[in-house]
């Protein structure tokens, strides 16, 4: 049986799932607790894939497939409460038609409603909306969604180590053996030995890649975003425009999340919540709903997204959203590594697909994968399971 070493705890839970199904041994490490990267700290859109309809045509076909897929594999997770995206001024509306069309193309069931309609829908909507647009977006909860793919791998035998940090990359004759970890829990160092190491390691995946001295065309893109307490609107409220700065306020609970922010950076532990950004959510989204105007924040947080860099775009708006997976014997001459880089919280699934793909490929597997159908164990199931 191949072991397969997958480092990162976020997406790393949805592979750990697929492989194990697959029939493989798997241990996964994490440098912190489960999800305190960026996989835990988004603001909670299962997305429809609507968002990217205007500029990320691809992205949009992955999230709205992976969101029918997680409806049902995990709907404990889930709040289907729909989404609106809204014009509110002629700019706006001039998207509304390369919106509809852009749905249509990707297979999104969008349909447009009456102001009035929005209106009774999200009564704090800013009522000098011009046009809207109904889509089926949700509401997630960051932990809640992830967790189950880590309680079901842990369920079928999988090994999950928080607070285990990856320091090296165990090479013999140019290939990747397993890896060096200090366990943060005893402060012991030991090495792992893994027939393949799977890099999904989200924005720090370019580290992880230079420990064995080759690079990976990661993008870290840091955001803030932003609570609210109140539950100010019960479906996702978004500006009818190219995804940017500040266009969408996702319920979560008692609470109102306004996002986002982004820029580029090269360090994803150097990130700040720069009191400007703040104040731009808190205006941006205000736009949309106007009682956010005397609210204020009741917590702030940033995270860096993995973005997959294929051109030298400046703006993080238009990198896409969209991932891939790398064999580094093929791309580098380097083997056993495998790098998984990209993506959104709602592809997770797809992305673990992808790899664990690959992975059967180079190992000789014919074995076909079963996490489109496999409802996934409870979140509490993890920390139900013995905890080593």
């Amino acid at each position: 049986m191949e072991h397969v070493l997958i480092i990162g705890g976020g997406v790393g839970g949805a592979l750990a799932h697929d492989l194990t199904l697959r029939g493989f041994r798997v241990t996964l490490v994490e440098k912190g607790e489960l999800l305190s990267g960026t996989t835990g700290r988004h603001h909670g859109l299962l997305h429809s894939g609507a968002r990217y309809v205007l500029h990320d045509p691809a992205a949009a076909r992955e999230c709205w497939e992976e969101n029918q897929i997680l409806r049902r594999i995990a709907p404990q997770a889930i709040e289907p409460n729909d989404g609106l995206f809204v014009a509110l001024d002629e700019t706006d509306l001039s998207f509304r038609e390369p919106f509809l069309e852009g749905c249509a193309a990707a297979g999104i069931p969008a349909r447009e409603i009456s102001v009035d309609e929005a209106l009774a829908r999200v009564p704090g909507l800013n009522p000098e909306a011009k046009a809207a647009v109904r889509v089926p977006d949700g509401s997630m909860d960051a932990f809640r969604l992830a967790l189950p793919f880590f309680a079901t791998a842990r369920a079928n035998g999988a090994e999950i180590r928080p607070y285990c940090e990856v320091t090296a990359l165990e090479r013999r004759g140019g290939a990747v053996t397993g890896v060096q970890v200090c366990d943060h829990r005893t402060g012991r160092s030991e090495t792992i030995g893994a027939d393949l190491v799977v890099n999904a390691a989200g924005p720090w995946a370019g580290r992880i890649a230079e420990m064995a001295a080759v690079q990976v065309p990661i993008q870290p893109a840091p955001g803030v975003m932003v609570s609210v307490a109140g539950r100010l609107t019960h479906m996702v409220v978004n500006r009818l425009h190219p995804a940017g700065e500040g266009d969408i306020i996702v319920p979560q609970r008692r609470l109102s999340i306004l996002g986002t922010t982004a820029w580029l950076a090269d360090d994803p532990d150097r990130v700040t919540a720069p009191a400007a950004h703040i104040r731009r959510l808190l205006t941006l989204g205000a736009q949309l709903l106007p009682a956010v105007r005397s609210l204020q924040p009741h917590a702030v947080w940033s995270a860096s997204r993995p973005l997959l860099r294929t051109d030298p775009a400046l703006d993080p708006y238009s990198i896409s959203r969209t991932f891939d997976c790398f064999d580094h014997a093929v791309r580098d001459r380097v083997e056993g590594l495998v790098t998984l880089i990209g993506g959104k919280a709602t592809t997770m699934r797809a992305m673990a697909e992808k790899s664990a793909d690959l992975i059967c490929r180079k190992t000789g597997r014919n074995i076909a994968g079963r996490t489109r159908e496999t409802v996934l164990r409870p979140y509490r199931g993890y920390w139900r399971q013995a905890v080593p």
